[in-house]
């Protein structure tokens, strides 16, 4: 199986320490967190993925708004950048410890935050990447 993502996900996979938007979306979301720990691939889409579900049955779901689509397009070019390797549609990517590692610390750098840019959770990720990532819910599957 693999977990569909969305970019700018990618981001805030790195500090979600099992807060959200309702309960149903943070019940969700802390499931999805225990799939990328156990290893599972990301399947790159385009749009709303398996994080957003919760969402997509309010009345105006922010996941299709421009903003969402343009951080989603800042965060792609940045991982790409980062990592050398494809992240848009179609893309496939193994949240194991070196790619959470070297995210994480590109992430506390600020040097992959331009989708971060007016995102109401960004004090809360700046907060969680300055203590050292302390209770994250993805971390890499123990060898």
């Amino acid at each position: 199986m693999t977990v569909r993502l969305r970019p700018h996900h990618l981001l805030c996979m790195l500090t979600f320490i099992g807060k959200g938007y309702t309960e149903a979306f943070t019940e969700n979301y802390v499931r999805i967190a225990a799939r990328l720990s156990e290893g599972e691939d990301i399947l790159m889409v385009e749009g709303p993925d398996d994080i957003c579900a919760p969402l997509l049955d309010e009345e105006d779901p922010h996941c299709w708004r421009k903003s969402v689509v343009d951080r989603d397009n800042r965060a792609r070019i940045a991982v790409e950048e980062l990592l050398g390797v494809p992240a848009g549609p179609g893309a496939v990517i193994c949240p194991d410890a070196v790619f959470l590692a070297k995210m994480r610390d590109a992430f506390a750098a600020g040097e992959i935050r331009k989708a971060c840019l007016r995102c109401e959770w960004s004090s809360l990720c700046t907060d969680v990447a300055a203590g050292g990532y302390g209770g994250v819910l993805v971390a890499a599957k123990p060898g």
